[in-house]
């Protein structure tokens, strides 16, 4: 085929038609979709406590470190083939494999911890499993938001809640059971909660109608470069990744290894972990706001939010007083979370649903990618700089950043598309 007949133009930027029909968000699909989302997120908040404290314990920082850089590794290599796969069999059915797949990695590994110690190659053996089915799961979960609700900013602001709400009470979950039974509790628990969100999705049934889509069934290769060429022809969507790039390298993956340090050795670890709680305050708090704000210009609108995410490094930089320094978490938090749903719900409303999914995975690729560079760059430039002023540098380039998106046409201009009716 060639280029004109594979390749869907963008969508041109929608008017509000005549009529806002948000309706009720908790309708039967969303309430399933959500409890799937909520508990499977939960779950996923528990794990990096569990790698960190019990497979730390038995094969030091560097074998936890291995598990978890295996994980990272096999969903970044993978998740471009996950946004095909999802595109070619439906959102719903790739996330209910996925998660089936994660009921067996979590309850070997429960198995594994409750009978004693597991050898090393069967930890690593289950990350890579396991990356390699978040890498089918998660391309497809801003396909499935707009096909359970019909106010897609709504849903997202409400699943960030969840998100923040399960970041706040999983690590703690987590380590209160390590404690009293030890990690295969964790796991088996893990396990369940996907468990749970496997059969939440299977009785799912999407009510919320779209265009038809074509799934072409076309050689891999071809739908893998029909998703970067619907990618690349967002300007928008890839100056925000290219951005978000850099953020990983500088802010967002060098920000928990060297800012832990700082604030441990300064105020004590309690303070690094009532921070940490704040950040989720912070991220509950952002989350409401976005259900409540609807502006219409809502990556230019985040992107200006996202300028106060810039006190969370200073605030550790600068060496702050507690005070200071929880308030700059919850801002940061509160930042980070407001910019999240404008940009989820700007790639639900913009991105056409036959290739929704593999653009999603070309973003994923990209954001988490830069995360990695920067947590694996961070021991080696703590080593040539001091850690306070590697997180000045973070923070400039969080300015940058937003300054950069703020002053991209085609991310400042992108318009808040309207769910209506036509009758």
């Amino acid at each position: 085929m060639t280029t004109a007949e594979t390749f869907t133009p963008p969508a041109p930027h929608p008017r509000p038609g005549p009529r806002d029909v948000r309706g009720p968000l908790w309708t039967g699909p969303f309430t399933l979709y959500f409890t799937a989302r909520a508990v499977s997120l939960l779950g996923d908040a528990m794990m990096p406590v569990a790698a960190a404290l019990a497979v730390g314990a038995l094969y030091g920082v560097s074998g936890a470190g291995l598990v978890l850089g295996t994980w990272t590794g096999t969903f970044v290599l993978l998740v471009l083939f996950g946004g095909v796969l999802t595109d070619r069999i439906g959102a719903r059915r790739t996330m209910v494999a996925a998660d089936l797949v994660r009921v067996l990695t979590q309850g070997v590994l429960a198995a594994a911890f409750f009978a004693g110690r597991p050898p090393f190659w069967l930890l690593v053996a289950m990350a890579a499993v396991a990356g390699a089915a978040v890498a089918m799961f998660l391309p497809g979960v801003n396909g499935m938001v707009p096909l359970v609700a019909a106010d897609p900013q709504r849903a997202n602001a409400t699943l960030k809640v969840a998100d923040a709400l399960a970041q706040l009470l999983g690590p703690a979950l987590a380590g209160l059971l390590i404690a009293l039974t030890g990690a295969g509790a964790v796991y088996a628990i893990d396990s369940g909660t996907f468990l749970l969100s496997a059969l939440c999705l299977a009785l799912l049934r999407p009510t919320v109608r779209t265009a038809p889509t074509t799934r072409t069934g076309g050689p891999l290769r071809h739908e893998l470069l029909q998703g970067w060429r619907e990618f690349r022809a967002r300007t928008w969507m890839w100056a925000v990744i290219l951005v978000w790039m850099v953020f990983g390298v500088l802010l967002f993956g060098p920000l928990v290894p060297l800012g832990s340090a700082l604030v441990a050795d300064r105020l004590g670890p309690n303070a690094y972990g009532l921070a940490v709680s704040c950040l989720g305050v912070g991220t509950v708090l952002g989350g409401l706001v976005a259900l409540r704000l609807r502006p219409a210009r809502p990556l230019a609108a985040g992107a200006a939010a996202m300028v106060l995410y810039t006190v969370l490094p200073l605030s550790v930089a600068l060496d702050a007083g507690l005070p200071l320094l929880l308030a700059g978490h919850v801002l940061g938090g509160a930042a980070l979370a407001f910019w999240s749903v404008m940009w989820a719900t700007s790639v639900q409303t913009h991105t056409p649903p036959a290739v929704l999914n593999r653009v999603s995975a070309y973003e994923l690729a990209g954001s988490v990618s830069g995360i990695s560079l920067g947590q694996l760059l961070a021991g080696p430039a703590a080593a040539l700089a001091s850690p306070a002023h590697l997180l000045l540098l973070s923070a400039a380039a969080c300015l940058a950043g937003c300054a950069a998106l703020l002053t991209t046409p085609a991310v400042r201009t992108l318009p808040r598309t309207v769910p209506t009716t036509t009758g």
